[in-house]
């Protein structure tokens, strides 16, 4: 029987006071193994009991019959809406389909609910039979809810719990980060502001080696000896060579693509997931990134670089955290310098969750330099340092106290992390400027930026407070940079 936690209870019943405030389609943000799909479950039987129809939509069939399986263990009556499947039963109440079966059909007579998985990748065929169905109440699923235009589709976002707190409630285990020799992308080719995936193949099989012997030497300094492991590599061709190279070690991983039928994928996860499997690891580009469900992971691989996809970043990570009996915590290997590029967001969403949906799109991240990312990391194990102190959570090394004041010409700022408290305060004075002073919203946001390296989020607007002596040195000397940059 299907039993919901606290949090999700609470997730169901905000959805429900969204539809009564006149939201026809939502978002549900739920962290990566935050039971998203036991919330959508319980939406569908919930229908299923009072007589009307529900679907829930995926953009792949290996994901239909994942679903499915997930139907049939809290032994709920389904039919997977796909010619020939075996359990073709149209009459079904709750129907499990793809995107492309909506697509195809054009139309849904007497649907009441649908339920779409991974909304943030949502076809566009979806987002227009959205549009063109008012009367049919959207649930958007979703750990990542930052493209663009997400907001124009989805008037509400639902968020009951940070991943901070499911961590804290043993829901989620935390990751411990070690950050490797990384994939040089220096100077490398973009496709819509992403890096080539061919250039960071071609790259990324300069390191396979080293990626292996990371492996090789953290599993077993850690755990004593090889853990279930997945990968994401930087390409197909890459994701062979990793294959190659970790079997020629005596560790069986397997690489698998969109160049192997949908069988076999299925044939070996479903061999991974196996306690007694003799498959160690899995290696692929997207296939593990979004639906992928394999609790006993200890050990993520990260081997392809993005140059923006925050949502990729958190996605991958999300598939380490589930928890497992023993499963105290989970190893994230970075090759790729995801994790330094993306720190800031990704503690911001850690701790903050999601609030308000953007209309915004992801864009590139500034590269960190040599020197950040050397004190990003322990110089004796590579773990990723703690911010705010001196001591290696991993190994125990002491790094040398500096002073945490930086001299920066025409300014003094204090280095460390600040509060959400902090960064809120910061906003109100800048929520000032734009009522009193005749800030532009634009030029807010950007002096946010300059004080924080990321895009104001999560924040309350509409509270204006007058700026401090601090808060008024920091913009004068941004004017100051500004002008000597200009002459």
């Amino acid at each position: 029987m299907l039993q919901l936690r606290d949090y999700q209870d609470a997730a169901i019943d905000m959805l429900r006071d969204g539809f009564r405030d006149g939201h026809q389609a939502q978002i549900l943000y739920l962290a990566t193994g935050g039971g998203k799909t036991e919330v959508a479950i319980s939406l569908l039987d919930a229908a299923r009991r009072k007589g009307t129809r529900a679907a829930m939509l995926l953009d792949r069939i290996v994901l239909c019959d994942q679903t499915s399986k997930r139907l049939d263990k809290y032994s709920i009556d389904h039919g997977v809406l796909q010619s020939g499947h075996w359990r073709y039963r149209p009459s079904e109440l709750i129907q499990v389909c793809s995107a492309q079966t909506i697509e195809k059909r054009g139309s849904f007579p007497g649907l009441s609910l649908l339920i779409i998985d991974e909304a943030h990748q949502s076809r566009k065929q979806t987002l227009e039979f959205i549009k063109a169905n008012p009367h049919i109440k959207v649930v958007g699923l979703t750990a990542t809810p930052f493209t663009k235009g997400l907001g124009a589709t989805y008037s509400n976002v639902v968020s009951p719990i940070t991943t901070k707190k499911l961590v804290d409630a043993g829901s989620l285990v935390p990751l411990r980060v070690f950050v490797a020799k990384e994939i040089d992308m220096e100077g490398a080719k973009k496709v819509a502001g992403e890096w080539s995936q061919a250039e960071a193949t071609s790259r990324g099989k300069k390191i396979t080696g080293d990626i292996v012997a990371e492996w090789v030497k953290k599993t077993h300094e850690i755990f004593g000896k090889p853990e279930k492991t997945i990968v994401f590599c930087a390409g197909v061709d890459h994701g062979i060579d990793l294959q190659q190279k970790f079997q020629e070690q005596g560790y069986n991983f397997v690489s698998i693509s969109y160049r192997d039928d949908d069988d076999f994928k299925r044939d070996i996860i479903e061999d991974f997931n196996k306690p007694d499997s003799n498959i160690m690891g899995l290696i692929a580009t997207d296939i593990l990134t979004k639906g992928f469900d394999s609790p006993a992971v200890r050990i993520g691989v990260s081997a392809r670089p993005f140059s923006k996809s925050l949502s990729s970043h958190i996605q991958q990570m999300g598939r380490v955290m589930r928890p497992y009996p023993g499963k105290d915590f989970g190893i994230w290997l970075d090759h790729s310098g995801n994790y330094i590029r993306f720190r800031e967001d990704w503690e911001d969403v850690f701790e903050n969750g999601v609030s308000e949906l953007e209309d915004g799109k992801e864009k590139a991240k500034k590269e960190p330099d040599e020197k950040e990312k050397k004190e990003a990391k322990c110089p004796a194990c590579g773990a990723l340092w703690p911010r705010g102190s001196d001591t290696c959570a991993h190994c125990g090394h002491v790094r040398e106290k500096k002073s945490l004041v930086q001299s920066v010409p025409g300014m003094m700022e204090e280095l460390g992390s600040m509060s959400r408290d902090d960064k809120q305060k910061w906003w109100n004075q800048i929520q000032w400027k734009i009522k009193f002073h005749g800030w532009s919203a634009g030029r807010g946001a950007h002096v946010y930026r300059e004080k924080f390296g990321v895009w104001p989020r999560g924040l309350v607007d509409g509270v204006p407070e007058p700026p401090g002596p601090a808060f008024e040195k920091h913009v004068r000397a941004g004017l100051i940079r500004y002008m000597k940059g200009k002459r």
